[in-house]
């Protein structure tokens, strides 16, 4: 990442109608899949390989995207098979469908252990109220008490409303293998934060890089912390990944993200987004002068407010940071009789004598 850094481009300013395809090089397809919230689509990916197609994702599992698929599959896919689907990482627009293509297609999966673990674990996990465990995650985030009231009485989202069942059998890709597909060697690289062990894959033989939702350009993916592993640190393994990263980044490394648009840029988009994390941080740092519960931070880091639509995602991440502050000595915390943790920033001791 030495030298000057470039501005951020988008070589393809308009995306693909559902159920069409754009080639982004000989051999590369970009797909996009619809999504049923405010981000509206999932990008995914289809690699020529000969004989059959290697997908890079999937979209969610409904009716409307089997549709989409089969019109692809007709269509922009020449009625080849797919042979092989990647996981970039476990969330279900991204997972979604890779059960339906084993199953249904004969397709072989590979994917990270951990991502393959996750998807699997939460895919069969289904419930029909909070557990116990989430509920006590949100009161220690300091959920506002009404909103605990409500969603504690709802059936909350489960991972099998919008992944298809997965079957036995994957293949493990791990940091530093080298793969083929579409005409081309790819390195594997696994990033963190957004999902543990993302995988990324960089082109030996181009400029093409597959970033899923580890390498965005526009927007900044969710930092999130579950009731699954309520002490992750997701800030430290974004900035650890992020800085990795840099040193295999280049001008002229065309990115495929997992959403908006492909974009050149990425040694200084690398940047901003360990940066915009810095930032947060801290902002964060003076505002727990004080002591605040994580839903008490979302102002200095969102520096927005958070609508009903968007509170979960904000409280995970709020978490996020939080944990980052108290587990690197940066911030201590106790617990309130209601439950809640207070965050405040460690005192610093006063230099020698």
């Amino acid at each position: 990442m030495d030298g000057a850094r470039g501005a951020i481009r988008y070589p393809f300013a308009t995306p693909p109608e559902p159920g069409q395809a754009v080639e982004i090089a000989q051999g590369v397809l970009w797909l996009r899949m619809p999504l049923p919230m405010a981000l509206d689509h999932v990008n995914v990916y289809a690699l020529d390989d000969g004989e059959g197609w290697t997908l890079v994702d999937t979209g969610i599992a409904s009716r409307r995207g089997r549709a989409i698929w089969a019109d692809l599959l007709a269509g922009p896919l020449g009625g080849k098979p797919v042979t092989r689907v990647i996981v970039t990482h476990h969330h279900p627009d991204h997972v979604g469908l890779a059960g339906w293509f084993q199953s249904e297609h004969g397709a072989e999966l590979w994917t990270s252990r951990v991502a393959w673990l996750f998807a699997r674990m939460l895919q069969l996990d289904e419930q029909d109220r909070p557990a116990p465990e989430t509920l006590a995650y949100w009161r220690g985030a300091g959920m506002d008490p009404a909103l605990w009231g409500e969603r504690a009485a709802q059936r909350p989202f489960n991972f099998a409303d919008t992944v298809a069942p997965m079957p036995l059998g994957f293949r493990n890709m791990a940091e530093g293998d080298v793969i083929r597909a579409g005409g081309r060697d790819w390195d594997v690289r696994l990033g963190d934060g957004h999902a543990p062990d993302h995988v990324t894959l960089w082109s030996r033989d181009c400029d093409l890089v597959i970033g899923g939702d580890q390498l965005l350009a526009s927007i900044s993916p969710n930092l999130g912390v579950y009731a699954t592993e309520p002490f992750n640190d997701p800030v430290a393994g974004w900035i650890e990944s992020c800085t990795r990263m840099a040193a295999h980044a280049r001008e002229d490394h065309l990115v495929l993200p997992g959403h908006k648009l492909p974009f050149t840029g990425l040694p200084v988009r690398l940047d901003q987004l360990v940066a915009n994390h810095h930032g947060a941080l801290s902002r964060l740092r003076a505002h727990l002068g004080e002591p605040r519960t994580a839903c008490e931070c979302f102002t200095p880091l969102f520096k927005r407010e958070i609508g009903p639509g968007e509170y979960i995602l904000a409280l995970v991440e709020a978490v996020g940071h939080v944990n980052h502050l108290f587990l690197t000595g940066q911030a201590r915390r106790w617990q309130r009789e209601d439950g809640a943790w207070l965050y405040q920033v460690a005192q610093v001791p006063p230099e020698g004598p």
